[in-house]
């Protein structure tokens, strides 16, 4: 009898194990006739006290009773979260924040002001859990990030129009877009030599991930070329004052990353007690549990290889182009980190927002009509050490996609001195907030050091459906 089966019959999730391990010692019993499965299994699910004692089944039964005395037991009630930017954010995501802050372990949250709607934990929303992970409050896109890379000042600003296709062709060459954009033949990088054997997910989609290494999807992410300036010098970076030719991308973990999440998101809906089933998406693992340590896996491995995607990209579009980097920044978002706050170690999930600690850097972005901001960290505790990972839409892509002509958004931001190689509606500078007021509200939470201004942006214009 399989786990599908033992739940029809009414076994529940957290107790299949013990159903299972009962019914492979009961078999061993010759006296015990495989035709009786069933009606035990269901006799035991209706009287479990009767049963306690069984050689067999007596701790299957025994777990039943304490899944019931827990499901008796009151929820927990929700946990504060701070808010930065509320008068930006609509209700729909304050609804959900307060759902999250419900969940077992909750100890700490916050929502950006970059905020809008997801699936599960808004975008903008950090989550901090004792011991639990849940895979849609990282996000389908694992791992997503940002990257700069910042290039020698023998390349002079004004190359970028005077020199205009040089950069283009380096963009238009140096990567690609959409829902399962690829190579035919892979890229290389490290990253193909870790153990992708660590979870089936990953060991089958490691063929697929080898290919779509240095591509970019669909939706937001992006790769341009742009201004970057220094109002001063800054030693972390090791930059002087001044302006630099920078390319700037954005993507994850593309569709291996995507399996990864619907695999153990699924996983932990199947195993979610009955009285949580209102959490959803929400659904979490436990970290020590076959599930929870395999996801956690596979997480790191999305995570190594998103930055190992990026490197690729850069590496690419920069050799093309025959530049020198002379300093980078990238962060991770849509990922989790086993961290420290109020003296405990918690899982803190940042879907959609940038790690803030103090005197970390990170970028960012605003759309590809307004700048990006290079940032270094205040570290407040309030925000568990994070910030807003960019500005966030006001809009649906379907609302966009009937608000905006394309063709007359690529004219506008062509006179701003804004050149559009590809892109679409959804992502017109209109579907996003005021970077500048996002920033505005989160003073206290990074300080910009630099501001990078896109001139010539790459995104997927296909008209696919957006990956994260």
């Amino acid at each position: 009898m399989n786990a599908r089966q033992l739940l029809k019959l009414g076994v529940p999730a957290n107790c299949v194990k013990q159903a299972v391990m009962g019914i492979a010692s009961a078999t061993q019993d010759k006296s015990f006739k495989g035709t009786n499965v069933k009606k035990t299994i269901a006799a035991i699910v209706e009287s479990p006290g009767d049963h306690v004692a069984d050689q067999h089944f007596g701790a299957f039964a025994q777990a039943l009773i304490d899944a019931a005395t827990k499901a008796a037991e009151p929820l927990p009630e929700p946990i504060d979260y701070a808010v930065w930017g509320a008068a930006h954010i609509e209700a729909e995501s304050h609804a959900q924040m307060r759902q999250a802050c419900a969940l077992p372990g909750a100890t700490g949250a916050a929502l950006m002001p970059d905020a809008h709607v997801g699936y599960g934990l808004p975008i903008g929303g950090v989550l901090a859990l004792e011991g639990k992970v849940v895979p849609y409050a990282v996000g389908v896109d694992i791992a997503c990030r940002m990257k700069l890379s910042v290039l020698s000042p023998d390349l002079p600003t004004d190359a970028l129009s005077k020199q205009f296709n040089r950069f283009k062709e380096a963009l238009e060459g140096g990567t690609r877009f959409g829902v399962g954009a690829d190579y035919q033949r892979p890229k290389h990088h490290d990253v193909m030599d870790r153990d992708w054997s660590i979870t089936r997910i990953t060991r089958e989609r490691k063929d697929r991930a080898w290919h779509q290494l240095g591509t970019s999807g669909s939706g937001n992410h992006f790769v341009e070329f742009g201004v970057l300036t220094l109002s001063e010098r800054d030693e972390q970076l090791g930059l002087d004052a001044g302006q630099y030719v920078a390319l700037l991308s954005h993507s994850g973990s593309r569709g291996a990353g995507a399996a990864v999440c619907d695999t153990y998101s699924n996983i932990a809906r199947q195993h979610l007690p009955k009285r949580y089933e209102e959490f959803g998406r929400l659904a979490w693992l436990d970290l020590d549990s076959e599930a929870g340590a395999e996801y956690w896996a596979a997480m790191n491995l999305m995570g190594d290889y998103a930055s190992a995607n990026h490197a690729v990209i850069h590496r690419e579009v920069v050799g093309r182009l025959g530049g020198v980097v002379v300093a980078s920044v990238e962060n991770h978002h849509n990922f989790a980190w086993k961290e420290t706050h109020g003296g405990k170690e918690v899982i803190v999930h940042r879907k959609g927002a940038t790690p803030a600690g103090a005197g970390v850097l990170g970028v960012i972005p605003g759309s590809m009509g307004s700048p990006a901001f290079v940032v270094r960290g205040k570290g407040n505790a309030k925000s568990l050490d994070s910030a807003s990972h960019g500005a966030g839409r006001v809009m649906s892509r379907t609302k966009a996609k009937a608000t905006f002509n394309f063709r007359a958004v690529a004219g506008d931001l062509k006179k701003k001195g804004v050149t559009v190689l590809s892109a679409g509606s959804d992502e017109a500078p209109g579907v996003y907030k005021d970077i500048h007021a996002v920033m505005a509200e989160q003073q206290d939470l990074v300080t910009p050091i630099a501001r990078f201004d896109p001139k010539i942006v790459k995104m997927c214009g296909d008209g696919s459906r957006a990956e994260d």
